[in-house]
């Protein structure tokens, strides 16, 4: 608990660079604090020091803060004022809503003889008869009383008075700490009949059907042997209400009129951890293992797997692919790692991967990836891979083969070579034989191959001596 009280203050001192011994304002409100520990012993110079809306039930291992001008304890349980005697220099006291009864235990302050301000505002003695003038006389060195000045004229008259209200002020505390006393047994009586309540409940539902099984073979119930698609069924009936349940004693619990009293913020603060711990093991329980994104199957083809907008543009006058992705604007750029390869692209931004299939080749090693410093989105730039026409790309289908399809031919289509040959009269397509005409040179091909003849029934065919035919 000490290492975990110690963590907690390093965590609000980072205003001091997490440096503790030196720290002059302090920070605790809030935390779910039920004890002090150790900061008279880390924190010696603190000058202000706020624990308001805790647990703390006692005022303790403060006294040692020489320094300490301002205390703020609102909110709390504390049910005594003690142990403030070694605050030398405490200017300011705030006790404002605790359970402060023993109004007699205020005596302790006038050792404080800087304190100036004292606020006891929601606490039960501030309904004693004589509170104020009790107050008043006993802390002469006080100049404010929650947040109300004290005249002069005020403290001559609750001098004055001070037997008498002293009195008063005695009788009424004897009487509340008896009152106290039946509220505290009555209190821990009903915590016993709970945890026995709860005993019997765990006793009573060992199981899904609340039957004891030493050997699951031997006693498993007739009816789940018969038939096993059952189970999962009843345990699924047994779930949900277990869950009516839960949830009834829930309701239960927030309707139960209670006692503004410590034990009744301990309890509500324990209902509060025991719900958010069911809470979590849901939530555990829900959670389920996603399995990992196939990227590449099996026989190696690439998926597309897009979770992230993004734009993929052909940009034909550089001869590249570019892909825009719509990263995080204010993500860091080491989260991000991207992978081109000839046919696809992947990139993973905080280890979730974007791939995409490309619609061409490109070339990975001149490949660059940058990230708009306005958008902050990921540009990369893939050059594609130079285009070469070959053969075997053509796509014209009217073809005439040098040799015949014929059964006759068959047996010597072996030992000669299939030459394509395009016939201009099958198509409407333009001359490309006239387009290049600036080498003119003699075709290097010899007599013996077969040229192309050009057909009879097209009457504007011309033939050109100096185009190589086809091959």
């Amino acid at each position: 608990v000490g290492w975990q009280f110690e963590d907690l203050i390093r965590r609000n001192a980072e205003h001091n660079d997490c440096i503790i011994f030196s720290l002059e304002e302090l920070s605790l409100h809030q935390q779910e604090i039920e004890k002090l520990e150790h900061i008279d012993k880390w924190c010696r110079d603190l000058k202000i020091l706020y624990l308001q809306n805790n647990l703390i039930g006692k005022i303790e291992n403060v006294s040692r803060l020489k320094k300490l001008e301002y205390l703020n304890l609102a909110l709390n349980n504390i049910e005594k004022i003690e142990n403030l005697e070694g605050c030398e220099r405490l200017t300011k006291l705030d006790l404002t809503v605790n359970f402060i009864g023993e109004l007699s235990s205020i005596k302790t302050l006038q050792h404080n003889i800087h304190l100036k301000e004292l606020f006891l505002v929601g606490n039960p003695c501030t309904d004693f008869d004589g509170y104020r003038q009790f107050v008043v006389a006993t802390l002469q060195q006080l100049k404010w009383l929650d947040g109300k000045e004290i005249e002069r004229s005020e403290r001559i008259q609750a001098l004055q008075n001070y037997p008498v209200i002293e009195q008063q002020v005695r009788e009424q505390e004897n009487a509340y700490c008896l009152k106290r006393a039946k509220d505290k047994e009555e209190a821990q009586r009903k915590l016993q009949e709970e945890h026995e309540d709860e005993d019997k409940r765990k006793r009573s539902n060992p199981g899904f059907d609340g039957r004891w099984y030493t050997d699951i073979n031997a006693t498993l119930p007739s009816s789940l042997e018969s038939n096993h698609l059952q189970a999962p069924e009843i345990q699924e009936e047994e779930h949900n209400k277990k869950k009516l349940d839960e949830n009834e004693d829930n309701l239960e619990f927030w309707n139960k009129p209670s006692l503004f009293t410590p034990e009744s913020r301990l309890e509500t603060l324990r209902h509060i951890e025991k719900q958010r711990k069911k809470q979590e093991k849901l939530s555990e329980r829900k959670k389920k293992v996603k399995p990992p994104r196939i990227l590449i199957t099996e026989d190696g083809k690439a998926l597309n797997v897009n979770e992230l907008e993004f734009s993929l543009k052909d940009d034909e006058k550089r001869n590249q692919i570019i892909l825009d992705l719509a990263v995080y604007r204010y993500m860091d750029t080491s989260l991000i790692d991207v992978d081109v390869q000839p046919m696809y692209v992947r990139v993973l931004v905080k280890g979730k991967p974007f791939q995409l299939v490309l619609p061409a080749e490109v070339k990975p090693d001149s490949s660059s990836a940058k990230r708009s410093q306005t958008t902050g989105h990921l540009v990369i730039c893939m050059p594609k891979v130079e285009e070469i026409i070959t053969g075997g790309r053509q796509t014209f289908k009217p073809m005439k083969t040098t040799l015949d399809s014929g059964k006759e031919q068959t047996s010597s289509r072996s030992k000669r070579i299939e030459k394509l040959e395009v016939d201009p009269s099958k198509r409407s397509f333009p001359d490309v034989t006239n387009i290049v005409q600036e080498k003119k040179h003699t075709p290097r091909r010899l007599g013996s191959e077969p040229k192309i003849i050009p057909s009879e029934e097209d009457p504007d065919f011309e033939d050109n001596p100096e185009v190589p035919p086809l091959i």
